[in-house]
């Protein structure tokens, strides 16, 4: 019978300590800015994401696992991302306290091509802002998760790139005039680009065809294209980074692939990851809580973090991380099968006081069970015999610098305490 093996593009974490370390790092560090903890479904309606991220971007057309149900209508979907998710749970549960500052963790689903640093579930770690106008959160978002990868994850080779799309009306004249310049092209763009071109218009700065780049050198660019007000807030997102030491790019081409974005977006970038180069991404939503049903505008701002991609931008140096040291090993080893139950039993009292404990149950040689306990790296080893037995002792070996002593059963919990 063949073997049944993983679904493509996911993966197996059988070392978690990567993965927990930065889940724990990062909840330590939005506590800090008084963010809370929550969960939402995996699965949703699909018509969530189809309002609030667009019918024409690539994640509704392309990626959705979506599941159909009895009913036609009722489509579910397997979430491909958390903020829509986030801002229909403000909606549903009636959250009136703003700005509403909330995080949450977990799988991600994209019908994606596998490659490095891209998975068909994947793992965020997503971090919102909801009921806030002021440009002044954007920068303090953008500088909190500055100081997380700094001084929190040590990476020093980063950038942060970052844009401004304006408001609905900017971009209403600006997709004209980017209409005009794409037309005078003709034929010149790939094929996905002319489709872009006429539903997702913004999308085509995502294009990887070196030829479309080389066009897109001379498209008019979105800052150029805004009102009053957006061009103060512009130049206030940049004051205000640098009055806080945040160093960034501007790159007028940097779009996200989602429409509900307005006015600010950014992306933390790296080189470690080659071509899927973005470690967390995020921006400004004003309208996306009167998109999905919310009564009133709840202006938002908001980010992603990639747990996968920062894993393996960590994994480089990971001998340099202060990693959380795992307890000290105890292994348990009866000699034969008349001390196992002895063993039980002592080994529930070592856990009871909060001791790790590995009981060796399986009747191997002394010899083999040392060796098993060696590689395990476990730093005491308790030997049960049948003198142990006889006389209510335990051997206790210290297993770094070889040292044994017979000591009662009733004081192992105090002896290995000193």
């Amino acid at each position: 019978m063949s073997k049944v093996s993983r679904v493509k593009g996911t993966q197996d974490f059988l070392d978690l300590e990567l993965y927990n370390f930065i889940i724990d790092k990062v909840r330590d560090h939005l506590l800090v800015y008084y963010f809370t903890e929550i969960a939402t479904p995996i699965l949703e309606h699909t018509a969530l994401f189809t309002r609030s991220l667009g019918e024409h971007t690539d994640v509704v057309s392309k990626e959705m696992f979506t599941i159909t149900t009895e009913h036609d209508d009722n489509l579910i979907c397997l979430r491909p991302e958390a903020t829509a998710s986030i801002a229909r749970a403000f909606i549903e549960n009636s959250v009136t306290t703003t700005p509403w500052k909330v995080f949450t963790h977990g799988p991600m689903f994209r019908h994606e091509r596998p490659q490095r640093g891209r998975y068909r579930e994947f793992h965020q770690v997503d971090m919102e802002i909801i009921g806030s106008k002021s440009v002044a959160q954007d920068v303090h978002l953008i500088k909190m998760l500055d100081r997380l990868f700094h001084e929190q994850f040590q990476i020093q080779e980063y950038a942060l790139l970052i844009n401004f799309l304006g408001c609905a009306s900017d971009r209403v004249s600006y997709e004209v005039g980017l209409k005009k310049f794409l037309d005078s092209l003709g034929d010149a763009l790939c094929d996905t680009c002319l489709v872009r071109k006429e539903k997702n218009i913004l999308r085509i700065f995502d294009c990887k065809n070196p030829t479309c780049q080389s066009l897109y050198l001379d498209a008019p660019y979105i800052t150029e294209s805004l009102c009053s007000q957006c061009v103060g807030e512009w130049q206030q997102m940049q004051d205000q980074l640098s009055l806080l030491s945040v160093s960034f790019v501007c790159k007028p081409t940097l779009v996200r692939g989602l429409d509900y974005y307005n006015k600010t977006v950014f992306e933390f970038v790296s080189n470690a990851l080659g071509a899927q180069s973005a470690f967390c991404a995020g921006g400004r939503y004003d309208g996306l809580v009167g998109l999905i049903g919310g009564k009133e505008s709840h202006p938002s701002v908001g980010a992603a973090l990639g747990v996968e991609r920062l894993m393996i931008i960590l994994e480089s140096f990971r001998n340099e991380l202060q990693l959380p040291t795992l307890p000290v090993l105890h292994a348990m080893m009866p000699l034969s099968e008349k001390q196992q139950s002895l063993a039980l039993l002592l080994a529930d009292l070592l856990q009871a006081a909060g001791f790790a404990v590995e009981l060796f149950l399986e009747g191997d040689s002394l010899k083999s069970m040392m060796r098993k306990a060696n590689k395990m790296g476990a730093g005491y080893c308790l030997l049960l015999g049948d003198d142990e037995q006889q006389e209510n002792m335990v051997t206790v070996k210290n297993m770094v610098n070889g040292a044994e002593n017979r000591v009662p059963q009733v004081d192992v919990v105090k002896h290995l305490k000193l």
